[in-house]
């Protein structure tokens, strides 16, 4: 499993403080082979998640990745009192091709859906979402300099949809939590942690 999960990679949010430290992050990033794609964006904690990531900012960069080890060893490089959250995908749920652009991305997570019957739901509803062009089930790894107040007891139930869309940021949000509903009527309990709201295209 750890080679299969290694292979499909996943994302990586950073903060940006725009201090020495995130700009030589994200130099190193736009030249890595590492880095398949980086973006500038706007991260929206739900009143749900936001207990549990009290030292969260407002502005990261976001980086999709293929190997996790070298992304870890290159956050704790560096010296940010924010944390970085490290979402390695265990399941691809499918991949389309980009029809417009990467514009958004709604991470989710699921309370008590971890039966295999949940998942088959959860990724029933979320393929007949056009916008959605890729989705994957995931864990959350917190790289911080100190233990959350708050352990995160989900981060092994992540859900990830990346949107394709030339709409507004909230209009690809309002998209997103119908889906959320859609599935929660099924009896699947199923939260939004953070959206993550495109701003620019670094790579």
């Amino acid at each position: 499993m750890t080679n299969e999960s290694e292979s499909l990679g996943g994302f990586v949010c950073a903060p940006y403080l725009h201090d020495h430290d995130s700009i030589e992050l994200k130099d190193s990033w736009v030249s890595s082979k590492n880095i398949e794609s980086l973006y500038f964006v706007t991260a929206t904690f739900s009143e749900d998640s936001k207990p549990y990531f009290s030292t969260s900012s407002n502005h990261y960069i976001l980086a999709k990745f293929k190997s996790s080890e070298k992304i870890t060893k290159e956050i704790l490089s560096h010296t940010s009192d924010k944390p970085s959250f490290l979402f390695q995908i265990e399941d691809s749920i499918f991949d389309r091709p980009l029809i417009t652009k990467t514009n958004f991305l709604s991470i989710y997570y699921l309370e008590y859906g971890d039966s295999k019957s949940d998942l088959r739901d959860v990724s029933a509803h979320i393929a007949r979402r056009e916008k959605v062009y890729r989705a994957g089930f995931a864990n959350l790894t917190l790289l911080s300099k100190e233990s959350p107040k708050f352990a995160f007891p989900y981060s092994d139930h992540i859900v990830m949809m990346e949107i394709s869309s030339d709409k507004s940021h909230q209009s690809d949000n309002k998209y997103c939590e119908q889906t959320r509903r859609d599935i929660c009527r099924k009896g699947i309990v199923m939260n939004n942690l953070v959206s993550l709201s495109i701003l620019e295209t670094m790579k």
